[in-house]
């Protein structure tokens, strides 16, 4: 008998056991994969931790999170600067005065502000209402015609006019010469790859890999008093209202016999024809640009394809559009009902998580249920 069943070992379920495990709680944590870690597994290739499920930067301003991961690994220094490539023409990311100088020759803050007031204007937006609308009333037409539209309808599938504007505004905009992607006081990469991290968190505690919960649902809930569920929440509930809807993601993935294949992590392809959104040159997260990755004899690049998902299939993003929330608050409703499964993560809250939101959401959670 289990005070605790964690159903994903990925890690919102990896925090969660650890802290239930540290308070004397005996875990059992099981996930259908056949490795831990979740979304953020990392694999050793040609000498270099490759995010196998696509890139990971961990960036925080949360002190309590940030002292929590150093626990269980060492960060480098990574910052990450992302590269966009629309047509051959190479602009920087996040959208900064660098961006907006190439794009429209303006050099000062003042400039830019005026060039995206009047293409606002010129473009009809007296109330956001879509996507294109917000991306517009943040960087003017310029930029959405050529850094956003194409990439975020190759994401998502859909026109941007579809699209809910919230999603363009995770995005940073800043009227300085800063190329660091992330406004947070701490970033960086697990020295020795995400899967160590985890590995640590789960140390003492059992783990059974090739488990699905939803197949064996009545034997595993025996061996427990209590479930924490991180998978999907309407396959949970047999998806008797519907599914949900999510973006998958297919990764290429292949080993090249040169040492520096594109100069930097992550290059963005934001034109419409190129079929994949990004390439991720993995050994950029480890060794940084300073050279130091140059003396291993190949490199690792991934490129990532987005597709539609279909139930049985990985999910990957939720798709929360106003249908979709609509549809989510009714198993929410159902979810809050259940007397023994506590739901949590991206799935199981169908919302998308940055690492550092995950693990401060599974240390609330925990310290909820030893407050019980």
């Amino acid at each position: 008998m289990y005070d605790y069943l964690i159903v994903g070992a990925g890690l919102f379920g990896a925090v969660f056991a650890q802290q239930m495990t540290q308070a004397g709680k005996k875990c059992l944590v099981i996930d259908r994969r056949r490795h831990i870690a979740g979304n953020i597994y990392s694999k050793e290739m040609e000498g270099i931790h490759v995010h196998m499920y696509g890139p990971h930067v961990f960036h925080t301003n949360n002190r309590e999170v940030w002292n929590y991961v150093n626990r269980f690994t060492e960060f480098n220094r990574f910052t990450l600067g992302t590269i966009a490539n629309y047509k051959g023409e190479i602009y920087s990311l996040p959208f900064n005065m660098y961006t907006f100088n190439k794009m429209g020759g303006v050099t000062m803050p003042e400039q830019a502000e005026e060039k995206i007031s009047m293409q606002r204007r010129e473009a009809g937006i007296t109330e956001v209402t879509n996507l294109e609308e917000q991306a517009i009333s943040l960087v003017g037409t310029d930029i959405y015609e050529k850094l956003i539209k194409g990439y975020t309808e190759k994401q998502w599938g859909r026109d941007c006019r579809e699209l809910p504007a919230f999603i363009i505004r995770r995005l940073p905009v800043r009227l300085t010469y800063d190329n660091n992607y992330f406004n947070a006081l701490y970033q960086g990469i697990p020295v020795n790859g995400y899967t160590r991290m985890v590995e640590n968190m789960l140390d003492g505690i059992e783990v059974r890999l090739g488990v699905d919960y939803l197949e064996n649902r009545a034997e595993l809930d025996a061996l427990a008093e209590h479930v924490l569920y991180t998978g999907a929440i309407d396959a949970y509930f047999d998806c008797c209202y519907g599914a949900l809807e999510y973006r998958r993601v297919r990764f290429e993935t292949e080993t090249l016999e040169q040492s520096n294949f594109q100069g930097n992590a992550i290059v963005n392809y934001t034109d419409r024809e190129i079929p994949y959104t990004r390439i991720i040159e993995h050994k950029w997260f480890q060794f940084g640009k300073d050279g130091r990755g140059n003396d291993l004899p190949g490199t690792v690049v991934t490129r990532e394809y987005p597709c539609e998902w279909k139930p049985g299939e990985e999910p990957y993003y939720p798709v929360n559009d106003e249908r979709n929330n609509q549809l989510y608050a009714r198993y929410r409703e159902l979810a809050d009902r259940e007397e023994k499964t506590i739901f949590g993560g991206r799935l199981g809250h169908y919302k998308y998580y940055d690492m550092d939101q995950v693990i401060a959401a599974a240390l609330e959670c925990g310290r909820a249920e030893l407050g019980r």
